[in-house]
Parts: structure tokens; C-alpha cells; sequence
């Protein structure tokens, strides 16, 4: 919208406290009309003096408001005479007469000593009338003699009010004299005046910005310094002609006393300074010069709505509207003594608006919110910052909040205001940093930005680092939302923290999910996805990066909204169904959450306030230089704070069941693919990120405090002590331990893969790249991986790995999926990879659904390794020897690890019991017949639970139906071994019959 021209035609009515020239009514034409004919009418207008030095005192608009009555001292006195019969008089003959009377008292009371008295320069302004009436009363110089009458009363000036008969039911008029102390007895009010005032309609005065003065004491103090006023002699005041369309004016032979806050009133308008930040969107506290504040004279209402034709106050049967200021500033000073519960109408072209005051509101923060932020410690920081609907002092609607300290000045733009936030900005809560606004009236859906002013004086448009929902990029525009979601996954709630996870069976399946069925939605893919991982026995879903990111290539590992579930597949509330669905099938949900970094995008949390904040302020410390993104300074105690409380939410807000941590290792040193130069070592000389440590010390430990039952897995290449020892444990290099669950093991992953990758006949030589895992296999606890980033940019798919022919390709996923479920540790396996897809992973298609169409010719090949995987994990499940001592060397045994020349690995496995499971793998190419392990003497026989070389899985079938004894023949260093048929290229398990 734009502000509307001036009218080329009529003008408008005008508004509280404009100066605008009023027609003078019919009274006041007959008294112009006569003044050659009377002379004491003329000469009763000899006001210059004290005009001109009211002028000089730069006295300019002043509020009239009303004269409250005070005491009934002078009741029965002279001023009784003159106000009564004055207020009755409601013709102009009246008039004549109150002049000619005052004329004449003013005459003999010039005969004391003159007091010169501050002019006064009143306009009264209609409210709701068609109508307006003025007055302008100018004092001149007065003296109280000390005659007998001026000891019986205190003389005022009336107030002259042209037009009564028309004016008086549509408008009311207060007039308010000069006050001057003659006597001890205070003035009374006229009462006259007092019940001319229409009950339903006020009028707003506007006052002078500069209090009027005069170069000598008021009159007033004057007299009462002295107790008594000197008589003086009378001056006589020559005629003037009074300008159209005002009264005349006269000077006060006498003053009464207003209540204090009457006494001097001030200018309701916005101060030149405050206009100008304001309108350049720099005002850290517009609540203090916006909305309703009591000032000498009255209540000052000041609103600021840019292209707003009027805006006008109501209150109650109240209704004044406000003086247009320009720019989009309305101001109107009231005649009340507190500010009133009202609202405003704001009329616009083609539209009126009734709303609530922005500006009348206090903060929705309070200094606990404010202290915990400054300290880093608020753990629900999402309930704090952000923007919440909400019922805030009894009035509905939406507060915003953002953590900005280094702007200059914030507001908030959106679709409610048109995208420009020119008029509504933001105030800054004392030394927090913090922004905050409440808008009444602004409710869900409605999406918002933060327009913030830099140290330079620029601005730029910014998403909310909090936004609980986004919208659907390439958008970037936040979201108002609120949930309404109820849970159903409350059984599942109460019994995952009966076992911790590293003593639990833990297989994992890891899904992208707008990738994993193309075009389906949250809530459609909770139709899909939890039947489809409970069939195949997995225990958890893994969700690669759900949280809001703007480019879809990078899988969601650069995110700009790290509170917000991607808007790509539906709302929060959506992703809370699928949440719970998956709970009602009993699979645990984990999420990718990614602390280490995020996007420079211009919209989002680079430099987000004109200067680093979130990321470091030393650019080496800050320039990811492996992505081309921002590090987070994890030194700030303020966005530890996001961090920390991210996780919390996630895991709170949405029930996610456990976090895995993104590209730990690149945050827990300083030399993170930086070349000597690049780098500043950190307090003791070492290349550790002291900072990154205490950071994912405090996230694990507050994550598991507030929310039992979840894990936290830290994806760490590098050999770290400690990365999932206790935080309060310390470890050689004198850390305490980071605090994890779990941690991927990236070196047997890629050890293990490279074995595999070769061909049978050279992989003796490479066969300490499957044994050396053990070697460091109980240092930490451990996920085995097979994750998105082995099957994509070129490494092939898990199949296609593997060397040899079709059948041989397929078979030698089936025996490292047999070896890797049997290696003690936790599983975790990317989707695609179950049915031995051939093909790398694109998140622009997902996985090729089509090669388990019945239709297809190999459909039997991809089926069979889908079948194992199921296979797999039911033993796994239904085996405590597979998972109940990961993490103890009390669960693991080697039987054979050296048979490099036959590709043939075999170990036990064990639970608290001592109860084994013996795995047999055989990585060449042949069968081998009759070949002898040496077991346990006390199991009497074994019985063959997984063979991936059964036909079912697509292999040649060589199995071992029957129960195979052992005998007592000492094997491999124990008392009694067994004979097997080992088959090609894969994994046997066996069990106690």
C-alpha cells in the first residue's frame, strides 16, 4: 500500500491535535460584524504584548484539557458571578457582557504592580465531532491587588466558546487558564463548562513540543513567594482585531490551581530523534516512545503505521482519533490520569483495521529466560527464541524473539505486514542481545523474517535461527507454528531405557528419507517405511539429516534451519506421526544432527547479525575448508547454547530415540585438513579444539540427563581417546572422556571393505585388514557401518565392490554381511544395500525398487540377499551372544585368525552365560571340504542357525542339515574340534543343538 496524496478536493475533517484553521461559527461573524460599534469588545482584544511574548518564548501548541474542580473556597465570591453567568450565556450578547466585565476588572486590577506571565498558546481539537471549536486563550500581564474583593475571590479568565448551540453534543471543550496564587484559597472549576462535556466523546489535544516560557517568574509563583501582590497602576490594553476564526482571547485578572499532572503539558508526538530511528529501523526501544504513556497533561498516544490514512484510539465509549504526525506517526494527548485498556482503528485505503496495540505490551521474556541465555545454560532454549503463538496479557497472537547482539536494530517482516516491518520493531532486552516483539492478532501460517540493521547501518533479511517450521525450499522463509500432535507411543517410551543400548541388540537401518520411495510424504511414508524395517528385523531406522536445508545435493548435512524438520515431505506434526508410528512398530528412530557447520547462505546464520556470531570470528577458524562452509565457534557460550539445546529438542520435542553426530573428527582439531600455517595451536600448544571438547562434553551429558533411554553416536575417524568413555573419566591424554554411546568404526568399515574389494587369490596377503579390528575392537564402543558415504561419488554399491561374476559378486555380500553381523559391535546398514542393488545411490531416484519386481529376471538374486539381511537379524535378535558383551572381551574368541592362505576366519562369540556362537567364514572362491576347527569340549553339539550360502539366499547350497559332534581331537589349542564343509564365498553360524 502507499500513503494516500492530499486531497485535491475539500479538506478532510481534522484530526486530535491538528493545527488547522476553524471557520468562525455565526456567533463569532456577529461579533466581528460589530466591533466597530462596541469599543470595549475591541479593546478587550489588545493582547499583543503578551502574544508577542509568547512567541518569543516559542511557545507552541498547548493541550486544553479539562478543569477538574478542586475546592469550593471562592465559591460564593466575585468568580461565581462571572463563571455562572458566563456559562449560561450561550449567545453571543453573553459574550459581550463576560468581555466587558472582565475589561473593566482588568482595568482596576493594572493598578498593582505588574507581573509579566508566561503565554500559553491552546488549541482544543475535535474528537468525533463533524465540527471543531478553538480557543486560544493568551495570557497577559496580571496583578492581584489587595483590595477587599480580590480577598473574597480569585478572578479567571473565561474560556470563550464560539458556536455552542451547534457544537455542544457532538463535542466537548475544556479550557484551561493560567493558574495564579492571590489568596490562599484555591479557584474552583466552572461547573458551567463541566456540564457541557458530552459523556461519549473526548477530544485530544495536541501539545507544544517545546514547554512555553517567559523570561520572568510566573505570575503565579510571584504572588505566593510574596504573600501579597503590590498594587500597580492599570494599563489600558488598546483594540485589536482578532484573526478569523479564533476567539479572543483574554488575560487572566485572576488563576486557579490544576492538579499537577495538568500543569505543564507536553507534545504526544515523537520526538525528531526517536522519528528518525524509528523510520531507519535503529530503535533499540520503541516501547518506550510507542503506545500509551502518562506526561504531564494527560496520556500520550503514539502509534506507528506506515501508510495509514488515521488511527484512532478506543477506550471503552472513548473513541479520539489521533493527529496525523507524517510518515506514518499518529500521536493525540488524552486529558486521563492512567492509561486505559483500548485498541486501535486504523484505517487504510480500501480497508479499517481494529487491533490491538503492539506497543502496550510487556516483555514475554523474563530475566531468568534473559540470564540463562547470556549464560549459555537455557536448555529449552526453543521456548525462548523463536516464534510462539501465544495468549500474552489476555490478548492472543504471536512473540518473536531473536538473539542479535551486535544489530543496530530488528524488526520483524512477513506476510502480515506485507513484508516491509517498517512499524514493527523490535526492542532490545537489556544486555542479552535479545530482540523481542509481541504482535497481537498474528497467528499460525504466517511466515516471517528478521530484518535487522547492521553495525554499518545495512540491512539484510534473515530466516530465524529458531524457526520450528520453514517453508518448502528453494523458500526460505520461516514459519509460525505450534503443535497440537498426540503421542501414541508411550509404551514404547517407558522401555527404552530398560538396557542400555551398547548391551542391547542394535541393528540399524539407514534411510534418506526423501529419497527412499520419491514423492511420499511424512505421514505416507509412516504408512510404509515401519512395515518395511520391521520385516526385515531391523531395531532402528537411522534418518539421514532431517533438519531443514536449502540444497538437496548435500543430503542434509549443510543445514540453515536446525530446528526445523524439512518442509520437503510435510510439517513438523507430520514428521511427529511418522516418529510415532515407527515407535508403535518397535523401531527405535536415530537422526544425523550436524553441529560441526553450516551454509554461508546470505539468509541464514552467516554473519547473521552484520558480524561473525555464529561462526568464529578468526576466518581460520571459521572457513571450513573441506565444504566450503562456516565452523560454529563452540567458544560462545550463547550458540553452545543453540547447539546443546538442539539436540534436546530433537530428542524431546520429536521423541527421536538417539543422535548421531556428524563429522566429529573435523571439530575436535584445530589442524582438521589444515595445512601447517593454517592453523593457530590452541592454550598448551596442541592442536586439540579445547572448546569443540567441552561442547560435546556438555551436549552428551545433558542429553542423557534430561532424556533416558536415548543414544548419542559420534561418527569419529581418528583415534581419540575417550570418545565414548564418561565425561568425568579421565583418560591418558588428560581428557575427560567425550561422553557418547557409541562410536561408527570408520577403520573396520574401511579396512574390511578393502579386503573385500580384492580378488580371492590376493586377499592373503591382505588378510590383517579383517583381524585388526580386534585389536582395538573394545577401546570404544562400536557401530560397524556400511553407510550412504561407502555407496556414492564413484565407490560403487556394496555389490558391486566385490570382484568376480554376477554370482560371485552376490555371494561375497552375503558372507561379509554373515561376517560383519557376527563381529562384535552394532550394525548399520544403508538402504539399497539389503537387496545387493547394483547400482551407487542418487538421491534424485533412491534405491531401484524395480529389482524386486517379480517381473524381472534377476528379481530371485536381489530377493535372496533382502531374505539373508531378515535372516540375519532374527538370529542376531533371538542370540545374546551377538550383542550382549560388544563391548566386554569376555563376549569374543578367536578360533582361527591367521588361515590367511585359506581365507578362512572363525571366532565364538559369547553371552554372560558363556553360551557361544561360532562363526565360520570362508572368503575364497571354493568349497572347502573337511575342514577342522578347534571348539569348546563341554558343547556336545552344533547346530548350523545361518548359512548365506543356502539356495533361499540365492548360493549353491552347501549346508549342514544334520547336528555336527565334535571330536575329541585337540584343534587351534583346545581340547576337541569339529569337521565342516566350508561353502564358497560365505558365512557360516552355528550353535549349541
Amino acid at each position: 500500500m502507499t500513503p494516500r496524496p492530499e486531497s485535491s478536493g475539500s479538506r478532510p475533517k481534522g484530526t486530535a491535535g491538528e493545527k488547522i484553521p476553524e471557520q468562525p461559527t455565526a456567533a463569532q461573524q456577529k461579533s466581528a460584524a460589530k466591533k466597530t460599534a462596541v469599543p470595549k469588545q475591541a479593546a478587550a482584544k489588545k493582547a499583543a504584548p503578551s502574544k508577542a511574548t509568547a512567541k518569543k518564548a516559542a511557545a507552541a501548541k498547548t493541550t486544553v484539557g479539562k478543569t477538574v474542580a478542586k475546592k469550593a473556597a471562592a465559591k460564593k465570591a466575585a468568580a461565581e458571578k462571572t463563571a455562572v453567568e458566563q456559562s449560561a450565556a450561550g449567545t453571543a450578547t453573553a459574550k459581550k457582557a463576560a468581555a466587558k466585565k472582565t475589561a473593566v476588572k482588568k482595568s482596576a486590577a493594572k493598578k498593582a504592580t505588574t507581573v509579566k506571565a508566561t503565554a500559553a498558546k491552546t488549541t482544543a481539537v475535535k474528537a468525533a465531532a463533524s465540527t471543531s471549536t478553538a480557543a486560544e486563550t493568551v495570557a497577559g500581564k496580571a496583578a492581584a491587588a489587595k483590595s477587599p474583593a480580590a480577598k473574597n475571590t480569585a478572578k479567571k479568565a473565561p474560556a470563550k466558546k464560539a458556536g455552542t448551540a451547534k457544537s455542544a453534543a457532538a463535542t466537548t471543550t475544556a479550557a484551561e487558564a493560567v493558574a495564579k496564587k492571590a489568596t490562599p484559597a484555591k479557584a474552583t472549576a466552572k461547573k458551567a463548562a463541566a456540564k457541557k462535556t458530552a459523556p461519549a466523546t473526548s477530544t485530544v489535544a495536541e501539545s507544544p513540543a517545546k514547554k512555553t516560557t517567559a523570561g520572568k517568574a510566573p505570575a503565579g509563583k510571584a504572588a505566593a513567594k510574596k504573600g501579597a501582590v503590590r498594587k500597580a497602576p492599570a494599563r489600558r490594553a488598546a483594540a485589536r482585531k482578532a484573526p478569523a476564526g479564533q476567539v479572543p482571547a483574554l488575560e487572566a485578572a485572576s488563576a486557579q490551581v490544576v492538579p499537577p499532572e495538568m500543569e505543564v503539558a507536553v507534545s504526544p508526538a515523537v520526538d525528531a530523534a526517536d522519528r528518525e530511528r524509528l523510520l531507519g529501523g535503529t530503535h533499540h526501544d520503541p516501547h518506550s516512545v510507542l503506545g500509551a504513556h502518562p506526561v504531564p497533561g494527560g496520556i500520550a498516544f503514539r502509534a506507528f503505521r506506515p501508510y495509514a490514512l488515521s488511527v484512532t484510539v478506543v477506550a471503552g465509549e472513548l473513541r479520539a482519533e489521533l493527529h496525523d504526525d507524517g510518515e506514518g506517526f499518529f500521536s493525540g494527548l488524552l486529558p486521563l490520569r492512567e492509561v486505559p485498556a483500548y485498541r486501535l482503528i486504523v484505517e487504510y485505503e480500501g480497508t479499517v483495521l481494529e487491533t490491538e496495540d503492539a506497543y502496550r505490551f510487556l516483555p514475554t521474556l523474563g530475566d531468568l529466560d534473559l540470564h540463562l541465555i547470556g549464560e549459555g545454560r537455557h536448555e529449552e532454549l526453543w521456548t525462548a527464541l523463536g516464534a510462539h503463538p501465544m495468549t500474552h496479557e489476555g490478548v492472543t497472537g504471536t512473540r518473536f524473539a531473536v538473539w542479535a547482539p551486535n544489530a543496530r536494530g530488528v524488526r520483524v517482516a512477513g506476510t502480515f505486514n506485507f513484508w516491509d516491518g517498517t512499524g514493527h520493531v523490535m526492542r532490545s532486552l537489556g544486555s542479552s542481545g535479545v530482540w523481542e516483539l509481541f504482535l497481537p492478532d498474528v497467528g499460525e501460517g504466517e511466515l516471517y523474517k528478521f530484518e535487522i540493521t547492521r553495525p554499518d547501518g545495512s540491512r539484510t533479511l534473515r530466516a530465524d535461527p529458531l524457526a520450528r517450521r520453514t517453508e518448502v525450499p528453494p523458500a526460505t522463509s520461516s514459519v509460525i507454528t505450534s503443535s497440537a500432535y498426540e503421542w501414541g507411543d508411550a509404551e514404547w517410551l517407558a522401555r527404552r531405557a530398560e538396557a542400555p543400548a551398547h548391551e542391547a541388540p542394535f541393528s540399524v537401518y539407514e534411510v534418506h528419507l526423501a529419497s527412499w520411495r520419491p514423492g511420499l510424504t511424512y505421514r505416507q511414508l509412516a504408512e510404509q517405511l515401519p512395515g518395511y524395517v520391521k520385516n526385515l528385523g531391523f531395531t532402528h531406522v537411522e534418518l539421514m539429516p532431517v533438519a531443514e536445508h536449502p540444497f538437496g545435493g548435500s543430503w542434509g548435512y549443510q543445514v540453515t534451519g536446525f530446528y526445523a524438520p524439512t518442509a520437503r515431505l510435510g510439517t513438523p506434526d507430520d514428521f511427529r506421526y511418522l516418529v510415532d508410528k515407527l515407535h508403535q512398530a518397535g523401531i527405535g528412530v536415530l537422526m544425523d544432527w550436524v553441529p560441526a557447520h553450516f551454509p554461508r547462505d546470505a539468509w541464514a546464520l552467516a554473519e547473521f547479525d552484520g558480524r561473525p556470531l555464529y561462526e568464529h570470528e578468526d576466518p581460520l577458524r571459521a572457513a571450513h575448508p573441506d565444504w566450503g562452509t562456516l565452523e560454529f565457534d563452540f567458544g560462545r557460550n550463547e550458540v553452545r547454547n543453540f547447539l546443546v539445546a538442539n539436540a534436546v529438542y530433537w530428542c524431546e520435542e520429536f521423541h527421536i530415540d538417539g543422535l548421531r553426530v556428524d563429522a566429529v573428527a573435523s571439530m575436535l582439531y584445530l589442524d582438521y585438513s589444515r595445512e601447517p600455517g593454517q592453523w593457530t595451536p590452541n592454550e598448551h600448544g596442541g592442536r586439540e579444539n579445547l572448546d569443540a571438547v567441552a561442547f560435546l562434553q556438555e551436549m552428551n551429558a545433558t542429553v542423557y540427563r534430561r532424556v533416558p533411554g536415548v543414544i548419542t553416536i559420534a561418527e569419529e575417524s581418528t583415534a581419540w581417546d575417550g570418545v565414548t568413555r564418561a565425561t568425568h573419566h579421565k583418560g591418558p591424554s588428560g581428557f575427560g572422556g567425550l561422553g557418547f554411546g557409541l562410536k561408527w568404526n570408520m577403520g573396520w568399515m574401511h579396512d574390511s571393505l578393502q579386503y573385500m574389494s580384492h580378488e580371492p587369490v590376493h586377499r592373503k596377503y591382505h588378510h590383517g585388514e579383517m583381524t585388526f579390528s580386534m585389536v582395538y575392537a573394545y577401546s570404544e564402543n562400536y557401530v560397524l557401518p556400511i553407510s550412504h558415504d561407502e555407496v556414492v561419488h564413484g565407490k560403487r554399491s556394496l555389490v558391486s565392490k566385490m570382484p568376480g561374476d554376477w554370482w560371485q559378486q552376490r555371494a561375497g555380500v552375503r558372507a561379509y554381511l554373515g561376517f560383519m553381523w557376527a563381529h562384535p559391535g552394532k550394525q548399520l546398514l544403508f538402504m539399497g544395500q539389503e537387496f545387493a542393488q547394483g547400482a551407487e545411490w542418487s538421491e534424485a531416484h533412491g534405491p531401484d525398487w524395480w529389482l524386486l519386481d517379480p517381473g524381472y529376471g534377476a528379481e530371485p538374486d536381489h530377493r535372496g540377499v533382502r531374505d539373508l539381511v531378515r535372516d540375519l537379524n532374527t538370529v542376531y535378535r533371538a542370540t545374546p551372544a551377538l550383542w550382549r558383551l560388544d563391548t566386554d572381551p569376555a563376549g569374543f574368541e578367536w578360533i582361527v585368525g591367521d588361515a590367511a592362505d585359506d581365507n578362512v576366519l572363525a571366532f565364538l562369540r559369547l553371552d554372560p552365560e558363556g553360551v557361544p556362537v561360532l562363526a565360520v567364514s570362508n572368503f575364497a572362491p571354493v568349497t572347502r571340504q573337511d575342514y577342522r576347527l578347534g571348539v569348546p569340549e563341554d558343547v556336545p553339539a552344533w547346530h548350523e542357525a545361518v548359512n548365506t550360502d543356502a539356495a533361499r539366499y540365492g548360493g549353491s547350497d552347501v549346508t549342514h542339515p544334520d547336528p555336527v559332534k565334535p571330536e575329541p581331537q585337540p584343534w587351534h589349542g583346545r581340547p576337541a574340534s569339529i569337521r565342516l564343509t566350508l561353502p564358497p564365498l560365505a558365512t557360516v553360524w552355528l550353535r549349541p543343538a
